[in-house]
């Protein structure tokens, strides 16, 4: 595979990126800085290419066991926010939408977004007591543009939770299963999540191989909301 010229990192912007591994479809690099590996930017699907994969997803708020999965993230998410009636957010719902279905029918208000498949520029207007997004944050071609979203959306003292595999859950990340999906460019540590908890004022929790949860600081003020992705 013939190598291309280091890009700067997609999540904090380093300079200094270094190969980190390559198969026959793409290359990997990984950041000095916030420790993201991410995919080589020729390798990006166009969004005709990305959303024909979406649609092959068989998601449905009927399925238990999908349920169960989403629990995962649910249950502790619910238990920390302590309370019903807060405005929360699913981010990347997709074709569909089911965690925003469990949580609000453990009583909070629930908005949903997708690019692709509920693309209302107004739900990124609001502000938010908690934003959740499973299996959604490894898609981001420049997951700087969705965090700096999501920080401006979160309300101080609210809650962000995230479901994604971890790279350092991994040994072999050749064989990783999980990078094989041409829709997966972005691929998070604990590494990474404690850079940008201590750098945007969040505390940490990880909870298991691919459950992330941070509090905004209540000190954190809610910025302003620059548009729509």
């Amino acid at each position: 595979m013939h190598l291309t010229a280091a890009p700067c990192c997609p999540l904090c912007h380093n300079a200094d990126c270094v190969i980190y591994s390559a198969d026959k479809r793409r290359q990997y690099w990984r950041c000095p800085e916030c420790q993201l590996v991410f995919a080589d930017p020729s390798a990006l699907l166009d969004g005709a290419a990305e959303i024909s994969i979406y649609q092959q997803h068989q998601n449905d708020p009927t399925d238990l066991r999908y349920r169960a999965f989403l629990n995962k993230l649910a249950a502790p998410l619910q238990q920390r926010l302590a309370k019903t009636g807060l405005q929360g957010l699913d981010f990347g719902c997709g074709p569909g939408p089911t965690l925003s279905l469990m949580l609000a029918e453990a009583g909070q208000q629930m908005a949903i977004y997708d690019p692709y498949f509920v693309n209302d520029p107004q739900v990124l207007t609001q502000h938010y007591d908690f934003i959740c997004a499973t299996e959604v944050i490894e898609h981001f071609y420049i997951p700087s543009r969705e965090w700096q979203l999501w920080l401006q959306l979160l309300k101080p003292g609210g809650w962000l939770g995230l479901m994604t595999k971890l790279t350092d859950q991994v040994t072999d990340f050749a064989n990783w299963h999980y990078k094989n999906d041409p829709t997966h460019v972005s691929f998070f540590s604990s590494e990474t999540f404690a850079y940008l908890a201590q750098r945007d004022g969040f505390s940490l929790e990880i909870i298991g191989p691919d459950v992330i949860l941070l509090q905004k600081a209540p000190g954190n003020s809610v910025g302003s909301i620059a548009g729509e992705l």
